[in-house]
């Protein structure tokens, strides 16, 4: 019995150490991954994108893009639309002015001795309070800077502003990333272009304090580097989302799939929760209460003492009121919120009708190139630690047919063709007299009735103006499966044939 059990845990013994040799080899050429024996070619064990600080995943789909109220204003900019939206994620609140005081901190701390004017150049405009009629100089003074306001969205913001935001808090997630992994050191004495920026890294322009890099797997390297693209680690950039984004995420659908079997869903929603009232109609404690922060009628911002409908008079904390089905707060009312898009009526027809652009619509596209030197390196980073780039030539782009020129956002709406379309279809031509500075923002405010509340809804400002009204929230692209990271793609059926294929060997 002695020898037996003796026999078997040796066999267990070598099994697990056969187990352990056994390196996944590629399919296509037999070649082993992760070996430096082989050459060192790496396979990350990738468990998926990780989902960076208060982001939600909004699955996407399909969705009827467009007003769903009557169009009152007579604008007919949003003609209702079935189009396609990629999964991506989204903030779950709006930016608030605590958010955007740490990111001024940074910049004065980094860039304040030599360059000041970086740090200028991002200050909010706290003088958008000012009213000729309305004694709101207090909120110009304290509003963005008092602690009482931490947690209320940050205003007074351009579109060019939120977007340098939007970069910067890229760098900063990522440098985190890598600090939690134990790759870098913490390094508060950054200055000037001695800073971490996820691009100049990735081509070796930042090497940082460096605690421990990964293991080189290359025979001919010295054992170690730096984290690479390819691994998976650092995450994509923080940007704006883009009008159909927005408007899909703010409408929430898949609160409505009663029936998503058999795709039978119901994707008609005034605003971002069911009914067509702005107070909540279920049973319970909060029963009849506003369902969002917004002008109730001329003179009413808040309502009667003793029992306020919405409890603010201008904005309100960014966690305040109920999420919608996505967990994402104030998708309704509270702050406007810059877009992406450039701002153009569709009057007459849309680019839907026109030509396939269905999947992920957005006007605004001006293509770039990282500046590249004779031997197709990236040239020398600029004085703020960032690479340099160049806009694409249309020249550049000829015998394409996926594209034809570098900057696209009068495609259809004022170039060349969009003369020649308009003439075969009206006999005139009706483009655009908006510039490429419109930019589109959603979303009623604290200021605005409730019909601006609908996501259908949509204005615009000058992508270098501000308002009291009007803030912002990031979103980020999702890169692999659209359903999140317990699903890594395929459906049903490849997966069972898999498994039906592995009984089978």
């Amino acid at each position: 019995m002695r020898k037996l059990l003796k026999f078997s845990l040796y066999s267990l013994c070598a099994l697990l150490l056969f187990s352990s040799c056994k390196k996944e080899r590629s399919s296509t050429t037999g070649w082993g991954y992760n070996d430096s024996e082989w050459g060192g070619f790496e396979k990350q064990d990738y468990k998926g994108q990780a989902t960076g600080p208060n982001l939600v995943l909004v699955e996407g789909g399909t969705f009827t893009m467009g007003t769903t109220e009557q169009d009152v204003m007579f604008e007919y900019d949003n003609v209702p639309r079935r189009v396609t939206v990629s999964s991506f994620y989204m903030d779950e609140t709006e930016v608030a002015n605590i958010d955007y005081r740490e990111y001024l901190y940074w910049l004065k701390r980094v860039y304040g001795e030599s360059y000041p004017e970086v740090l200028l150049e991002a200050l909010p405009d706290t003088a958008v309070w000012r009213e000729e009629l309305s004694y709101n100089e207090p909120l110009v003074q304290t509003y963005f800077r008092h602690p009482s306001y931490n947690d209320y969205p940050v205003v007074g913001v351009t579109w060019l502003q939120a977007n340098d935001y939007c970069q910067w808090r890229t760098d900063r997630v990522n440098e985190m990333i890598l600090i939690e992994k134990g790759i870098l050191n913490q390094n508060p004495d950054q200055q000037d272009d001695d800073n971490f920026n996820t691009e100049a890294y990735l081509v070796g322009q930042y090497e940082g304090d460096v605690r421990k890099n990964l293991k080189n797997l290359d025979p001919k390297s010295d054992g170690e580097r730096p984290v690479k693209f390819e691994d998976g680690i650092l995450l994509p950039a923080y940007r704006l989302p883009t009008e159909a984004e927005w408007e899909y995420a703010a409408l929430a659908l898949k609160g409505n799939q009663a029936y998503a079997k058999d795709e039978r869903i119901s994707d008609r929603r005034l605003y971002p929760w069911n009914g067509n009232t702005m107070r909540n109609g279920q049973r319970g404690r909060f029963q009849g209460k506003m369902l969002a922060n917004y002008k109730r009628g001329r003179g009413d911002y808040m309502g009667m003492a003793g029992q306020l409908n919405d409890n603010a008079s201008v904005t309100a904390p960014v966690r305040s009121f109920m999420p919608n089905d996505y967990g994402l707060f104030n998708m309704a009312g509270n702050v406007s919120e810059w877009t992406m898009d450039v701002y153009r009526k569709m009057t007459g027809m849309t680019l839907s009708e026109v030509e396939d652009h269905t999947l992920n619509p957005f006007r605004g596209n001006v293509y770039k190139e990282k500046q590249l030197d004779e031997n197709g390196q990236p040239v020398e980073k600029d004085s703020l630690g960032r690479l340099k780039y160049r806009f694409v030539e249309d020249d550049e782009v000829a015998g394409r047919d996926n594209y034809q020129r570098g900057s696209v956002m009068d495609y259809l709406d004022g170039d060349k063709e969009s003369e020649v379309l308009y003439e075969v279809l009206y006999g005139t031509f009706r483009g655009s007299s908006l510039t490429n500075k419109a930019r589109v923002i959603k979303g009623g405010s604290w200021s605005d009735r409730a019909y601006w509340l609908a996501p259908g809804a949509r204005r615009w400002m000058n992508e270098d103006q501000a308002s009291r009204t009007v803030g912002f929230r990031c979103a980020m692209t999702r890169m692999g499966s659209p359903s999140g990271n317990k699903f890594k793609g395929g459906n049903i059926f490849n997966r069972r044939t898999k498994r039906v294929r592995r009984r089978y060997k």
